[in-house]
């Protein structure tokens, strides 16, 4: 009896067409965002200018695709070109985005009552804050019963380590993002009494994280005194604090004491709020 003769398989040929071409099409954009976004990434308080060169050796890309994508950039208004130094800069464009993010964050106004009444109570001015990546932003501040929100023009910023808002920030974040806060920002002196040393900021966060509230005993600004305490988001994680600023004649230590529970009540009741 003769054996059928056997047909080889027919080789599986890989899918091709349209989605294929688009699933290639969004990873090499999804690549290329990511390069962007690390060539944005390179430019801090600390480094606010930078060349092809310096940018290429922070984000290990080749020069040739640092200055591909800082060209694309400073086209869209994202980067600015200082010509006769051949260096870049953040572009207005990124001023405009990140004031239209604070001007849509429906966060101070879930905040605002409880900022409000604080400001009632202490007949100081009340200062609402949130972490921008190496900063704190205001997004509200209250005084005399008039509140000023954040516009387009106006982006308050305060050091982390040296303001009761910054330092309430820092306490509940792990130690490595502190170290790179000191790191970028230098721990710069602004007054005699602020801490330059990153020892001593770490011990000062370990308190702080203890007693639930921060203290800036004029380590800013000479002569201003304030206390802060954080604010959660609804998964728990510390990303704002509101704090209490005054003249150092009127927050003497006795006050601040006195203050404490209430600026932490009103942390506590703004987390709730957010949740």
């Amino acid at each position: 009896m003769e054996q059928a003769e056997s047909v080889p398989a027919a080789r599986v040929q890989p899918a091709e067409g349209p989605e294929v071409e688009a699933r290639e099409n969004r990873d090499s954009g999804a690549k290329s965002l990511r390069k962007m976004s690390s060539v944005l990434d390179c430019f801090t308080r600390l480094h606010p200018t930078l060349t092809v060169g310096e940018i290429s050796e922070a984000t290990g890309l080749p020069r040739t695709t640092v200055h591909r994508i800082v060209t694309s950039l400073r086209e869209v208004g994202m980067l600015d070109q200082d010509g006769r130094r051949q260096s870049y800069r953040l572009g207005l464009k990124m001023f405009y985005y990140g004031s239209s993010v604070l001007a849509s964050l429906d966060t101070p106004r879930r905040a605002h009552p409880h900022i409000a009444k604080l400001q009632l109570f202490t007949g100081e001015v009340i200062h609402f804050h949130m972490f921008d990546g190496s900063q704190m932003v205001c997004v509200e501040r209250e005084e005399m019963g008039n509140s000023r929100l954040t516009t387009l023009t106006t982006i308050e910023a305060a050091p982390t380590y040296c303001t009761s808002v910054g330092k309430a920030f820092l306490a509940f974040q792990d130690e490595a993002l502190v170290r790179r806060i000191a790191q970028e920002e230098g721990l710069k002196r602004y007054t005699p009494n602020t801490i330059t040393d990153l020892g001593k900021l770490l011990e000062e966060l370990a308190l702080i994280r203890a007693r639930g509230f921060a203290i800036d005993n004029e380590e800013n600004q000479v002569g201003l005194r304030c206390i802060g305490a954080p604010i959660r988001d609804a998964a728990g994680r510390v990303f704002a604090s509101v704090s209490v600023s005054g003249p150092a004649e009127r927050m003497p230590d006795m006050r601040l004491e006195g203050l404490a529970p209430l600026v932490i009540q009103t942390a506590n009741d703004i987390s709730k709020a957010l949740a």
